[in-house]
């Protein structure tokens, strides 16, 4: 089992950036598929950008050219570049895993939420005009 931890979230202005992170604690031993999600009041929670362990990366298209996902393996930690940001970003930001063998390069709906198994608490993004 992994335990996810958010951090970075902020109040900024429209065209801001923020950097968030996740570090992930526990059962490292294992390889994770990782992605960050958001859920802003009312909505349903969507998937931002995801990550597998080969370097695999899909964003959703709302965030394309704008947020940056990343990883350093060796702090175990997950990142997530947000520039040029909007007031339509504002939610709550929520790192999520799942366990992945290391060869994986396709994940059949990385961008959705039942595909993951492990949660952080998320962190608090908004962005106003």
């Amino acid at each position: 089992q992994v335990e996810l931890v958010e951090s970075g979230g902020g109040s900024v202005q429209a065209g801001g950036s923020l950097r968030l992170s996740c570090a992930a604690a526990g059962d490292t031993r294992n390889t994770y598929c990782m992605a960050w999600f958001r859920q802003a009041p009312g909505k349903e929670r969507e998937g931002v950008a995801s990550i597998l362990p080969v370097g695999s990366i899909q964003y959703a298209d709302s965030v394309k050219g704008r947020f940056t996902i990343s990883q350093d393996n060796t702090k175990n930690t997950l990142y997530l570049q947000m520039n040029s940001l909007k007031p339509e970003d504002t939610a709550m930001y929520y790192c999520a895993a799942r366990r992945c063998m290391p060869a994986l390069r396709a994940l059949g709906f990385p961008l959705s939420r039942p595909t993951y198994d492990y949660w952080g608490q998320g962190t608090q993004v908004t962005v106003s005009t």
